[in-house]
């Protein structure tokens, strides 16, 4: 499952979901990946972001939050 697929999936059960590369951030050498995801079973109120070195680190740690929360794609 690519990044692509994994949001579809995540619209599809109401969660939306940000993934952001970060110019400025990228430029100082500072942590330039983010992902977002709220809404759908995580509730209104709830939110996971994870900012990071890379864009595969943010998709290990979205999918490690997604499990941990019993909302796999992959169960």
């Amino acid at each position: 499952m690519d990044l692509l697929e994994l949001m579809e999936w995540l619209a599809e059960r109401g969660v939306t979901t940000v993934f952001k590369a970060d110019g400025d951030r990228m430029v100082e050498q500072r942590t330039a990946w983010m992902v977002i995801v709220s809404g759908g079973p995580f509730g209104e109120d709830s939110f996971f972001r994870a900012d990071l070195a890379t864009a595969d680190a943010c998709l290990e740690s979205l999918l490690a939050h997604l499990e941990d929360r019993g909302l796999s794609p992959f169960a």
